[in-house]
């Protein structure tokens, strides 16, 4: 693949989250009386994290802008767990979810010694935290298939919004084990088209939600 058409794609990606992030503002009445109104604060950190990505690498503001990704993923998980064992009622699960969180910064803090935080995208802590988080939402469809809920699902904001992560984390993991191959051999192009590829069918879900779901939005 060319470099233009990867650029045509990073960029088609930063606007489907903007405009995913703008649909989630619109739509926020469905769903700020639930847990998932914390998502949309999610949305937003998102864009601001891309256009503040774009502005460091253009402008040269610093040689290398991994710490801000791994920042933002050290967040991003953290949320993401902390919704899912709210979400989840099973005890057990919960606690599994909570105790994936708990598992996943101690790795991330332990890795430090191991990959620099401010130089290297923290390999090792994605994929385990991708992984866990897989888990998690696993145990919320496994939570609706027992419950009349499965019956409406395609009309439930989180339903959306858990098949786009379960996409986007399924192809992030190979991504992430590929990538130290792909950085001795070339090929950044072919590979960083499928990352976009993915936050673009991750964001279409969250599209599809916020038109979709239902008005009042209830977990």
């Amino acid at each position: 693949m060319d470099q233009e058409t990867l650029i045509i794609l990073r960029n088609f990606s930063t606007i489907i989250e903007l405009v995913s992030a703008i649909l989630g503002t619109i739509f926020y009445s469905k769903y700020k009386n639930s847990v998932l109104k914390f998502f949309l604060f999610y949305l937003w950190f998102i864009v601001l994290l891309e256009i503040s990505g774009y502005i460091i690498v253009e402008y040269r503001l610093v040689e290398n802008n991994a710490w801000l990704f791994n920042l933002f993923y050290l967040i991003s998980f953290t949320f993401l767990f902390y919704l899912y064992s709210a979400i989840v009622k099973n005890k057990k699960k919960k606690r599994i979810i909570q105790f994936s969180s708990i598992l996943y910064l101690l790795i991330f803090v332990i890795n430090g010694f191991f990959e620099n935080y401010l130089t290297s995208s923290q390999t090792i802590p994605f994929i385990v935290a991708s992984a866990l988080l897989i888990v998690a939402i696993i145990f919320y469809f496994v939570g609706i298939l027992s419950t009349e809920k499965v019956l409406h699902a395609k009309k439930n904001l989180l339903f959306w919004i858990s098949i786009g992560f379960l996409l986007f984390y399924a192809g992030s993991i190979p991504f992430r084990i590929a990538l130290n191959y792909y950085a001795n051999i070339g090929g950044f192009n072919e590979l960083f088209s499928i990352n976009y590829l993915l936050i673009i069918v991750l964001n279409i879900c969250f599209i599809i939600g916020f038109i979709w779901s239902d008005k009042k939005q209830s977990y």
